[in-house]
């Protein structure tokens, strides 16, 4: 059935041109969306919902590249290869990519991180944060979390002050782009604002705001139309995190970052405290090897429940390097190399990576794709079906992309590797579960992701690392939070990466071989100057604070990061730990009972920091 909408029964008085919107509307009925508009009323009866409904048509077909049309023509075929079953890799050979596999603080692994930071001075990064914390129990936004209790910085905070700290060191501002969404946008800009930006210059952070897409109805890809008020709306939900790349196409920042002189773009996600341990890392990779994408990864077991990064093969001997989800994995292994499937090799992991959507991108290759698709990667779309007959849907479905997939569209040829940290404790220990979910993973025998080992495994971290330069650190003493049992509670070591953003930082403010941090002790270092020569650390906690002077000036870039390199000079005075013995009654991490009451950032760790005593300096 063709309907035809005149003019004359369009709403008056629209903001918006009246050809425009018919035009839109001829163009919706064109591709079957008749029942957006059947039994409209005559033009000065219910014109304010018209207006509503034209208005958020106009807006979704702004905010989708190629219009509401495209979305609609990729929808009908993705639906119709989903009913049919069309297999993406059909004829495919899996095998393992190039990449390197790296030991936390290895040889090889400073000698890539040096290399990393020094390249890092030509690199902009990009944090994708449109998620609130309600899966966690936490009724904020996730990155204003704390990353650990010891010093309460969030991971905003973190997230800004590494690329500040990196910044400092090639006397650059590094540009910081934020993908919000309507959930998170307010609050996020609100963030910044009450602190600041901490520290970073004027126009150095960059807000750019996710949109929705609109749901299917069917196999026919008709859009969604809720049923309040009449139908006058369409039901809408989130694209996915992969709209990140059109954000930065369509605002124009990709470009503007290529033109300024920036050679690569790094993505990390909004709650893994730990990417930036790894991070520099991972830009020396993509230096040595001039990938030009670069997946961060880490070890994962065979069919566990992690993608994998895979190398495709296909039967014309093209070939793509790509995340595999692991219940596509496992069958493609089967039906081609191996018919065990995804098996451990003889490290007893798996040889196919885990993906852990942290990518390090080549900004030339990158720019180039997005100009040449707009910035869409490739979408998927997961129906749930009503029967085995696939014919209805349980409720509407819509189009989704990710991130990690940038790399099915890359030309023939393009260099796509990984970089795994092989200690996973070391690069990626994500907040995402409640609490109840993290102890039912954890009976399973599978990571908890919980706020609770997102702060146990920082702490670890920060332990090992003093440990590999020379410090005696005891412990770590056995713990039970929430219900996880056998963690292990580390001393809580933590320090701002003003103070030290790579190994080579920490291993030359502090002399490790006369440090002695004990068990149930803790030790935060905000001081961005603070050098610590001779540590007694036996009981308690030493809180080693700054002045700011040096952490600002360093955060600016430029000129004041050449002066901030003085410190002094810069207004902050050096804090010189030496000779100091620490032994004070210290903070409790004293776990919660069941009924207890708790603030959120409590509750979803198990436990509550009873500060007793301390040593603070300056």
């Amino acid at each position: 059935m063709h309907i035809v909408i005149p003019l004359s029964n369009l709403p008056r008085h629209c903001s918006h041109s009246p050809q425009q919107d018919a035009a839109l509307v001829e163009a919706l009925l064109q591709e079957g969306q008749a029942h957006l508009f059947e039994g409209w009323p005559p033009a000065g009866e219910r014109d304010q919902a018209k207006r509503r409904l034209l208005a958020q048509l106009r807006h979704l077909d702004k905010s989708y590249a190629g219009g509401l049309r495209k979305y609609i023509q990729n929808a009908r075929q993705l639906l119709h290869d989903s009913k049919e079953g069309v297999n993406p890799f059909e004829g495919c050979v899996p095998s393992v990519p190039e990449g390197e596999r790296l030991d936390f603080g290895s040889q090889r692994f400073r000698e890539l991180e040096r290399a990393g930071v020094a390249a890092a001075a030509n690199a902009a990064f990009v944090l994708v944060a449109g998620g609130l914390g309600e899966r966690l129990g936490y009724s904020g936004i996730k990155v204003a979390l704390p990353v650990e209790s010891a010093s309460g910085q969030c991971f905003l905070e973190l997230y800004v002050k590494h690329i500040l700290a990196l910044g400092a060191k090639g006397g650059r501002a590094l540009p910081l782009a934020i993908m919000t969404s309507d959930d998170t946008h307010t609050r996020t800009l609100a963030l910044l604002e009450k602190h600041a930006y901490w520290g970073a210059a004027p126009g150095q952070v960059t807000l750019i705001k996710q949109e929705k897409v609109a749901c299917l109805a069917d196999n026919d890809a008709h859009l969604a139309l809720l049923e309040k008020d009449g139908g006058f709306e369409v039901q809408t939900k989130p694209h996915g995190h992969g709209d990140v790349h059109m954000l930065l196409h369509s605002t124009g920042l990709a470009d503007k970052w290529l033109a300024e002189g920036f050679k690569w773009v790094c993505f990390f996600q909004d709650t893994n405290g730990l990417v930036f341990r790894a991070l520099p890392a991972a830009i020396g990779v993509s230096e040595a090897h001039d990938f030009d994408v670069n997946s961060l990864a880490v070890p994962r077991k065979a069919k566990e429940a992690i993608g994998a990064i895979t190398k495709l093969t296909y039967p014309d001997g093209r070939h793509i390097t790509i995340n595999v989800e692991y219940n596509q994995l496992d069958p493609l292994l089967r039906a081609t190399i191996n018919p065990q499937g995804d098996v451990n090799d003889s490290t007893n992991f798996s040889p196919f990576p885990g993906n852990i959507n942290q990518l390090v991108l080549k900004l030339s290759t990158y720019c180039a794709e997005l100009h040449r698709h707009g910035g869409v990667i490739a979408e998927f779309v997961n129906p749930k079906y009503a029967d085995a007959s696939k014919t209805a849907f349980k409720s509407s479905t819509r189009l989704e992309c990710m991130m990690q997939d940038f790399p099915k569209s890359l030309p023939e040829g393009s260099r796509v590797g990984f970089t795994v940290v092989n200690q996973v404790w070391a690069a990626y220990s994500p907040v995402k579960n409640s609490p109840a979910d993290a102890a039912s993973k954890a009976a399973s025998g599978n990571p908890s992701h919980s706020a609770t080992s997102g702060e146990l495994d920082w702490y670890q971290t920060s332990c090992k690392m003093l440990q590999a330069l020379g410090a005696r650190v005891d412990g770590p003493l056995p713990a039970q939070f929430n219900g996880l049992t056998e963690l292990e509670l580390w001393p809580r070591v933590t320090w701002s990466p003003l103070f030290a953003c790579c190994w080579d930082d920490l291993e030359e403010k502090v002399a490790a071989a006369s440090v002695h941090v004990g068990s149930d002790t803790a030790l935060v270092i905000e001081a961005p100057q603070a050098r610590i020569r001779s540590l007694d650390l036996r009981r308690g906690v030493l809180v080693i604070r700054g002045s700011g002077g040096a952490a600002a000036a360093a955060a600016a870039g430029g000129e004041a990061a050449a002066e901030a390199a003085g410190g002094a000079a810069a207004g902050e005075r050096e804090v010189v730990v030496e000779d100091v013995t620490v032994d004070n009654e210290g903070w409790e991490w004293r776990a919660l009972s069941p009924d207890e009451g708790a603030a959120e950032e409590e509750y979803i760790r198990g436990f509550r920091v009873v500060r007793k005593g301390q040593m603070e300096l300056p």
